[in-house]
């Protein structure tokens, strides 16, 4: 009975010392996520269903780097209180869109840091869509428009900034278009890494 005794309190210790170890060594957890029926992205580090699905491995020490620029911030942060849209969040989507290229041209002709279409430019009180800071206020403008019409749900504002808000209009939800799904995680993916970093 005692040499139980003695045998149960070490291996109580041992798991104690390696969860502690352990614990001190993998200071970081890996992110799930979900979309539900309303659109809304749910982020966790302990998934509670099997609705969460892994999503990125959190390591500030391997992002931090990768994901920094301030050589815009001063514009970021002026549309970010002109609009009311997260400072974190706007530069997410210009990493995103552009990475951080004010010269920035898509096949579709998207054009500058935040790759406004040339239809969008009136509306947007853009003139030289090359111009960082006019850029940078008309993508916001835009991007607070469609948080409007979607009613705040993040990810079908993201998924109508890509894929066009008709189109999301008409799915109700993250049209089923691979680039576009693909779009919105990679946004969410940097907006988390800006916001905790």
């Amino acid at each position: 009975m005692f040499i139980s005794y003695i045998k149960y309190f070490f291996i109580t210790i041992f798991c104690t010392t390696l969860f502690i170890f352990t614990g001190v060594l993998c200071g970081h957890a890996d992110i799930y996520t979900y979309i539900d029926s309303d659109g809304v992205l749910h982020f966790t580090n302990v998934p509670t269903s099997s609705n969460y699905k892994f999503y990125l491995s959190e390591n500030p020490s391997k992002v931090s780097n990768k994901y920094s620029t301030s050589k815009y911030d001063h514009f970021i942060s002026e549309a970010s209180i002109k609009y009311g849209v997260s400072f974190p969040l706007l530069k997410a989507l210009i990493k995103v869109e552009s990475n951080f290229n004010p010269k920035a041209v898509s096949k579709a002709g998207a054009m500058g840091l935040m790759q406004i279409m040339p239809e969008n430019f009136e509306a947007l009180k853009i003139t030289n869509p090359f111009n960082p800071r006019e850029n940078i206020l008309g993508g916001t403008l835009y991007l607070k428009q469609l948080m409007t019409r979607f009613e705040g749900k993040l990810p079908l504002a993201l998924a109508a900034y890509n894929a066009g808000p008709n189109r999301v209009t008409r799915y109700k939800k993250i049209p089923p278009i691979k680039e576009t799904e693909n779009y919105v995680k990679k946004i969410m993916e940097s907006y988390y890494l800006y916001k905790n970093h």
